[in-house]
């Protein structure tokens, strides 16, 4: 090897440990750690799985894919199975090793997908750190069919790498939403012991002077100070309810009473399956819902509200109906307000679709559908 080129190839392997270093988030870091092996390795694309304890999987970054694979926001890398996923689950991949045919540039060119550019074999390296598998790292090249020993014991010592930069990261990103959560309920609780306090003193005060004087003037604008402070107090109540729900850990159904008997709010609540939500998938359900809720409460001026939740082995529903006055909405608009777009969003950031119905005096049902991670499959991000 060149002296110039070794030279070379050292500083990529120290940028490329300095990235992992220094990335705070894993799919940024991850996507730069990419183009820089592919740059040290002169290799053509990579992609990269990151896999649960149950086999789900998703795909975590990529570069430089080939139009066959990159084909409709790189569907055919995040959904079903191939060769390498198995062997992964299996626990026969514990070392960087040559596979044979790529069965994802396989069915792109079936599905006439894109041009696959030449490549139709990749090698896979197992992320680990010393005690821990995280996924897979895919590597290809046109027209490459074979990897040379210094070539995969190259790319195990960056798999390595990245393996314990992903512990590190998803550590400190626990961290940062304990942090998070801290700083909620301190807030909360700050509100709780101080303007809300305040607010309820306001309303008996009112209350009080309204009984000292027979001017009708006067007891009418202390009723009106009355009814203000008493919506105030409501709404305070429902915000710290966000910051800090109570009940949640008794589960979403109880959570979701209660904070519909603090809004004064009839919800009738039906649930259904066998499978527990995800934490993140019940951290979403309890945001939209109580959005929906508010909306319900500040808008609708609705009697009675359905939420469903239905957790198969395919899919998590959320379903909210209520009988309010309604809106006009064409489902080929855009949404109107921003509280739904940032439902909306919300659902879709998670690999979800929502559906929004609304009419006229003919209330309104909104329908969140989550895919479950099964073994074999991923949630489709966009």
């Amino acid at each position: 090897m060149r002296e110039d080129t070794r030279f070379e190839k050292l500083k990529t392997l120290k940028e490329i440990a300095e990235t992992l270093n220094e990335g705070n988030y894993v799919k940024e870091t991850l996507d730069a750690v990419l183009k820089k092996l592919l740059h040290l390795t002169g290799l053509k694309t990579a992609w990269l799985f990151l896999i649960d304890e149950k086999g789900g999987f998703e795909l975590a970054a990529s570069a430089f894919l080939p139009e066959a694979l990159a084909y409709d926001d790189s569907r055919l890398l995040c959904e079903g199975g191939c060769y390498c996923l198995q062997q992964y689950r299996d626990e026969n991949l514990d070392r960087a090793t040559n596979m044979i045919h790529c069965q994802r540039i396989d069915k792109a060119i079936k599905m006439n997908r894109g041009d696959p550019e030449g490549i139709t074999q990749h090698a896979t390296v197992p992320l680990r750190d010393q005690n821990k598998r995280f996924g897979l790292l895919n590597v290809a090249a046109p027209g490459k069919i074979h990897f040379n020993r210094e070539e995969l014991a190259l790319l195990e010592a960056v798999a390595l790498q990245i393996g314990t930069a992903i512990k590190r990261m998803r550590l400190a990103e626990t961290e940062r939403k304990n942090v998070l959560l801290t700083e909620r309920n301190r807030l909360a609780q700050d509100l709780h012991d101080s303007v809300n306090q305040m607010i309820f003193s306001l309303s008996l005060t009112a209350k009080a002077a309204g009984e000292m004087t027979n001017n009708p003037e006067v007891c009418e604008m202390l009723e009106f100070i009355q009814d203000l402070s008493h919506e105030a107090l409501l709404e305070m109540r429902a915000l710290i309810w966000q910051l800090r729900p109570q009940g949640l850990e008794e589960g979403l159904g109880a959570a979701l009473e209660k904070y519909a008997e603090v809004l004064g709010l009839d919800v009738k609540m039906t649930l259904s399956g066998v499978l527990r939500l995800s934490p993140a998938e019940e951290e979403l359900f309890w945001r939209l819902s109580q959005e929906a809720l508010n909306n319900c409460k500040k808008h609708a001026e609705a009697e009675l509200i359905h939420v469903n939740i239905c957790v198969s082995p395919s899919s998590a529903v959320l379903e909210i109906e209520d009988d309010g006055k309604g809106f006009s909405y064409d489902p080929d608009s855009a949404i109107p307000t921003l509280g739904l777009k940032g439902m909306k969003e919300r659902t879709e950031k998670a690999g979800g679709t929502f559906h929004l119905e609304s009419d006229m005096n003919k209330g309104t049902k909104i329908r969140v559908v989550l895919p479950c991670r099964e073994k074999g499959e991923a949630k489709w991000r966009k």
